[in-house]
This record gives C-alpha cells, structure tokens and sequence, in this order.
C-alpha cells in the first residue's frame, strides 16, 4: 500500500473512532425509550462526513498496490484442507499435492511420460519427496496447463511423513571420502548413503544381473603383455574425442537422476568434469535442466556431448535437438538399445520405500503387476519405432556429429559405419536393458578381429563395468576411442563435486601407473600387441 493509501485508511480509522465516542455520548445525554440508535446514526453520519471531506481523492486510474497477500504465503485463507485432497483419490477424479500446491491431474495421467500407473499411485497424497529427485526443475510448469493447478494445500493439514525403518542402515558407518582408494571402494560408500530407493534404481541390471555382472569379469579375463625397459619418466594420457581435447580417454556417462545422488545433480557432474578438463555426456534424463548444467562449466570452451532419447512425440525431440544445437554442444548420441525399458527388478521391488519416504503409505496403494521402479517411470516416452531410417531424420535436425549408443554387435557396428554415423559407442546399457546381453568389451574384441576396417570410419566408444585404469587401457589396446563411466561417478556425487573430482584423479593415477607398467607413453602407443586375449577367443 503506497503512503497515500495508508495516509487515506489512518484517517478512516481515527473518523470511525470519533464517530463511536461521540455516539456514546449523545446516547448519554439523549436518553430515549427507543435507545440510542439514532443519535449514533447521526454520530456517524456526521463524523464520515467529515472524514470524507478530508481524505485526499484517489483517481480510479491510479495503481494501487494489491492488499492480498501472495499467492505463497500461507494466511490460513483460501488454503485446501489435506482432507480434502484425500477426497480426490480415485482414477476418475484425482488431486495430488507437490511442492505445497494442489494438482488436479486426472486429465494429465493418461499423457503422463511414464504411464498413468505412477499418477494414480499418488492419488489424494503428498507426492512431493518422490517427484522432486526424479523430475527436473520447470517440469510442472512446462509440462501441464495452469488450470490444472487447483490451490495451495494448508500445511498445518498435511501428515508426517513416516520415516522408513533405518535402524539396520543407521548402525553403518558413512565411509570418509579419504578413505576411498579405489573406484570399487565407492560401491559399498553409496550403498550406505543412498536412500534404500536411489541405491536400488542406481546400482540394479536387468532380470538376473548377469550381463550386469559379466560386464566387469570381462575385463579380468584379458591379460597384459608388458614391455619392459622403456623410458616411461614421462606420459601423455591426453587424446581427443571427436575433435575435441580431453586429458582422460575417459567421459561420464549419461546416467539420469543425478539429483537422487546430490541435490545439484548433472551440475556438479559438469562442474568435476571441467576442473579435471574430461567430458561429460548429459543424459535426456538429467533430473537438472539443460541450461544449469551447461551453466556450471569452468570455463567458457569446456566441452559437452549429448545423449538423446527419441520421444513418441517426435516434435518434442526436434525442439531438444534446436536446443541442443543453440546451446553449444559438440554431439548428440541417440541411445539405440531402449526400444523398451529393462526389468530391473530390484529397482521395482523398491516401490513401497519410495513410497513411504514421500508420505505415501505403502502397502495400501494400488501398483500395476510389475512394481514401482523408477526406470520404468521417467523411459516411459521413448519411441520404439526408432530404425535405421531415422538416421536420416537426425541428420536433418542437426549438423553436429551423431553417434549411435547402444550397438551390441558386430553387423549393427559396421552398417553404422557403412551409413556415416560419426561415433559407434557399443555399450549394453549398463547391464540395465537386455539380460545375457553381451559386453561391449566382447564386441570390441570382435570388432578389432573381424572388421578392423571400421575403427579408420569412425570413433569407437564403449561402457559397462569399467572401474580401473588397466579397463581403460585394455579398451583402448582394442581400438576404443574412449570410454566412459556411470556408477562410479554417480557413486562419487554423494560427496559433492569433491567426490567426482576425486574419482577421476584416482582413474588418472590408474592410468598412468598402467602405462608405465605397461612401457608405454603415450596412448597412441598401445594397441592389441600388448594384449592376450585367448581366454576370450572362444566366446566371440
């Protein structure tokens, strides 16, 4: 209110006040049978009169400030009682609450990205604590009309949220960042500092696991043939990944949900990566938004790469590839290998942690047959009519080089190559996707043996189970470009942008150690002469 109106209210007030004391007194000294009534209408009358007169004329064009309070605060006025939005709890008519505000999505969940299934498990509840670490910020706002925005919730209405039963994990000690010497060290660090939710989205493959587990056994079945008495005083681990410099042949994968390890997510990812100048590929999943993540780079030519997931919609997918390409990143890779999401069980058995965690109450919601998993939830718009053709259409939308991520064999390897794809990255989705799946280490191998040809067409990438330095070098001995990294580092944002700094110097000291070891001095040095690979010949 501006000095005017305040000026305008005062002198109302103190007209009002005058008004009652001089009624009381005419009532007094006029005495009626009838009472006092209009010797204080008279009162009145006159002292509003006389208020009126004195009051400064405010003009109807003025602007005013608004009197109401903002639409955040809470004033115990038009807020919706909880009990309410628990009246809205059915399929046909559904309100949830985030972030203090009433959703009415019964319309929204049958376009909801990861099915209607997560929508109606939180229906008439508190959705806040599940939504906010799985969806990035703006979602709401970008993604549902306004209308459907019912009100505020009142806070004083809404329940305690039930705190999952953590006497087992509270006895666990939290592991010192300084006490992490080795990647695999970080495994057993997360597990304790995760929710039991995070750590079973994060760390879960597909089914029985046993791609995820031959990912990292592969790489113990395939021995070193060192050289020795080489001049190794001084080496280069630097390289380049598609024209663009890097100290490590090794990037951070595309691995979404950064936000359930640390609260900054992608951006702290972004931030490590830049100290340690390494690249870093953001996910389409990244639960930061774009801008934010490209935002915390240290400087101003750090590079980024892209990973894309095609939507159903593909209009949505060309309006990310406009983005993609006015905001300055070097690549896009189209994951391949998602054609629909894998059973990750241990991710889905986890529904009613996550559900207790946020205020829902488990056990007493409806789920569909297959569980709760977060992976299911968020991949739910990725198109399954993706084929070799869209290759074209890719190419039509952007100029930057494309890669396809997610090949799984030899024959899809060289047809990309064959089609002038760019980057071929081989990489079974962490062991997430297709059980029994091979490991891309297999592929490497059979590519290096059987069409060698492909690694003068285009850079060879590769994933899954790397945790030593010796992974990286052994894949580069097999023609590999780079190779890239997303547990560990997911792992490592539990301790902040130190942790992820911290993960890559140990890769760094791995690495070296290893070429000296390995009596070389540069990478361009290595190549399968420094390898045995029998105890694989047989499986390829």
């Amino acid at each position: 209110m501006n000095r005017l109106g305040t000026c305008t209210y005062r002198n109302a007030l103190r007209a009002v006040s005058a008004a009652r004391r001089s009624a009381r007194g005419i009532a007094t000294r006029t005495a009626q049978p009838f009472g006092h009534a209009p010797a204080l209408a008279l009162a009145l009358s006159l002292s509003l009169g006389a208020a009126y007169a004195l009051t400064p004329r405010v003009h109807l064009d003025e602007a005013l400030a608004d009197p109401a309070p903002a639409p955040e605060q809470a004033v115990g006025r038009a807020l919706i009682p909880f009990a309410e939005v628990q009246k809205h709890s059915s399929p046909d008519d559904l309100w949830v609450v985030i972030a203090g505000k009433v959703y009415d999505l019964t319309e929204f969940a049958s376009a909801h990205p990861g099915g209607a299934a997560p929508i109606h498990r939180a229906a008439g509840k508190d959705a806040t604590a599940i939504f906010t670490p799985i969806h990035p910020p703006g979602t709401l706002e970008d993604g549902l009309d306004p209308s459907t925005c019912v009100g505020l919730v009142d806070p004083a209405t809404l329940p305690d949220v039930a705190a999952v039963n953590t006497t087992e994990r509270a006895r666990e000690r939290e592991i010192e960042l300084g006490e992490i010497i080795g990647l695999p060290d970080l495994d057993e660090a997360a597990r304790r500092s995760l929710t039991p939710k995070a750590w079973a989205y994060m760390s879960s493959g597909a089914t029985d696991q046993y791609t995820l587990d031959l990912n990292r056994k592969s790489f113990n079945h395939i021995l070193f043939r060192p050289r020795i008495l080489v001049d190794v005083g001084t080496v280069d681990t630097s390289t380049q990944m598609l024209g663009h410099d890097t100290s490590l042949p090794i990037f951070i994968c595309p691995a979404g949900m950064a936000k359930l390890a640390h609260p900054e997510g992608e951006a702290l990812l972004a931030k490590g990566a830049g100290q340690c100048n390494i690249i870093q590929m953001i996910s389409t999943n990244a639960s930061a938004p774009l801008t934010t993540i490209l935002g915390s780079a240290t400087s101003s030519t750090q590079p980024f790469f892209m990973q894309l997931y095609v939507d159903r919609n593909r209009a949505k997918s060309e309006a990310l590839l406009d983005r993609i390409n006015s905001l300055g990143l070097k690549a896009v890779f189209v994951t391949v290998d998602a054609a629909a999401p894998g059973k990750r069980e241990a991710d889905e058995r986890s529904r009613a942690e996550v559900e207790v965690a946020s205020g829902i109450s488990g056990g007493k919601i409806a789920s569909d047959a297959k569980g709760g998993g977060i992976g299911r939830s968020v991949g739910g718009f990725i198109d399954p009519a993706l084929s070799w053709d869209d290759v074209a259409w890719l190419r039509k939308h952007t100029a930057l080089p494309i890669g396809l991520k997610g090949v799984q064999s030899v024959e899809d390897a060289v047809r990309a190559a064959e089609m002038g794809v760019d980057a071929v990255y081989l990489s079974n989705h962490g062991g997430r996707a297709l059980d029994t799946a091979p490991p891309a280490l297999y592929t490497l191998l059979e590519l290096r043996k059987t069409h060698p040809e492909v690694f003068d067409k285009v850079e060879v990438y590769l994933d899954g189970g790397v945790r030593r330095g010796t992974d990286v070098v052994k894949a580069l001995c097999l023609g590999a470009k780079g190779v890239g990294m997303g547990r560990p580092f997911m792992y490592a944002l539990t301790y902040g942008e130190q942790g992820v700094v911290h993960a890559i110097e140990i890769m760094r000291d791995e690495i070296e150690t290893t070429m000296r070891l390995l009596g070389v001095t540069k990478l361009s040095q290595l190549g399968p002469h420094l390898l045995n690979t029998k105890a694989l010949d047989s499986l390829i």
